[in-house]
């Protein structure tokens, strides 16, 4: 396996679709992938003390996160045949029906990709120190609970 660089997957509140397009579109150009899977993390309006989400604060200490970002996707990398596979992940305010993760992995064939795709997304919700406070209309907030 390859050492591949620790890289910033932290994006400035919401993860536009332009984007996300564009991430995609810049690998039309590698002709040995044959499959990509990507999983969209959206958050949603749940009702929390009869209240509406109205959206999430993400925070988290940025260089403890990168390392143990980086430790995951090397054992991704190990687990699975890829050619590519990127992450990204909001930090500060996004609303409610915006997007806040984006996983996007790439492979020669299809299932490979679709199956680290779903590891990743599993490791990231289990793993990486990211902290979501859930923003509620009467300004109070609730701390995000993940729930696998």
């Amino acid at each position: 396996m390859s050492e591949h660089r620790i890289r910033n997957i932290f994006v400035q509140g919401p993860i536009s679709p332009a984007f996300i397009s564009e991430k995609i579109g810049a690998h039309a150009s590698k002709m040995n992938i044959g499959g990509h899977s990507i999983f969209l993390g959206q958050v949603r309006a749940d009702v929390k003390n009869g209240q509406v989400v109205t959206g999430i604060e993400y925070s988290c200490y940025e260089e403890m996160a990168l390392l143990i970002m980086h430790k995951i996707r090397q054992d991704i990398f190990g687990e699975y045949e890829l050619t590519c596979l990127h992450v990204y992940h909001s930090l500060g305010l996004v609303p409610t029906g915006e997007i806040s993760l984006f996983v996007f992995t790439s492979s020669v064939h299809r299932k490979p990709a679709i199956d680290a795709c779903a590891a990743m997304v599993e490791r990231i919700k289990k793993e990486l120190p990211v902290w979501g406070k859930e923003l509620l209309p009467d300004q109070s907030h609730i701390w995000k609970e993940n729930n696998i």
